[in-house]
């Protein structure tokens, strides 16, 4: 079953790093606030293995509220960066039932969901959190750089079903981050321990980064892909 793409409106355009040889797992990875799929496409390229397909799609272009309503690729809108600000529970919501519609159609395509790794940076890593934390599906692992827990409030109830309990999740942060605190890193690695078992949440925090990536972090996320979804 070979799935059409234009039926998933983020698989559309989405870019695809494909695997050199058989691809028996996927990693789908969301860019941040105002970015596109390139940029993370590229760095994944240079951690990427062989056997793995990733997927780093495009946001949609929309107004944001916290950039003065500016039209930018934006998962969803932002009013706040900080753990009490308002959120667009709505928006956040449909973002994620889009990221579902990904993970089905890989599964239709035969990639298992347990061979199948959500990750994203700041915006994207939040909208990773919240969707493979309520997917109905039990997915290998969320890689959460940079981010938070969109709708914190509502967890652990939202993730009642219980699927991802046991989901390892790697969150990194930037000790300088001048855009979301590390505080409000800690906070949620603090609240995705009483969502997940907590000895499968690792926080881990680079000094003098800020918001953005490192080739230490990247190396983390490399050997965490490594270990979750090993050559079969």
């Amino acid at each position: 079953m070979c799935g059409n793409n234009m039926s998933v409106p983020l698989l559309a355009d989405a870019v695809t790093v494909s695997g050199a040889e058989r691809e028996t797992a996927a990693v789908i990875f969301l860019h941040g606030l105002g970015d596109t799929g390139h940029s993370w496409a590229e760095a994944l390229s240079s951690i990427r293995l062989p056997y793995v397909k990733y997927i780093c799609p495009h946001a949609p272009r929309i107004p944001v509220t916290l950039n003065m309503k500016m039209v930018m690729p934006s998962w969803f809108d932002l009013m706040g960066l900080s753990p009490d600000a308002p959120e667009d529970e709505a928006g956040i919501k449909k973002a994620a039932e889009n990221l579902k519609a990904v993970i089905e159609h890989e599964i239709k395509n035969g990639i298992p969901p347990n061979r199948i790794i959500l990750g994203g940076f700041s915006q994207g890593g939040a909208l990773s959190l919240y969707t493979a934390l309520t997917s109905q599906y039990q997915l290998a692992g969320i890689v959460a750089l940079s981010c938070w827990l969109p709708l914190h409030k509502a967890f652990p109830q939202a993730a009642s079903n219980g699927v991802n309990k046991d989901i390892a999740i790697l969150q990194c942060h930037g000790e300088m981050d001048p855009m979301i605190p590390v505080r409000f890193g800690a906070l949620t690695a603090e609240k995705l321990k009483s969502v997940v078992t907590p000895s499968k949440v690792q926080f881990k925090t680079y000094p003098g980064m800020m918001h953005s990536s490192c080739p230490q972090e990247m190396m983390a996320v490399k050997e965490f892909i490594e270990k979750l979804l090993p050559r079969i």
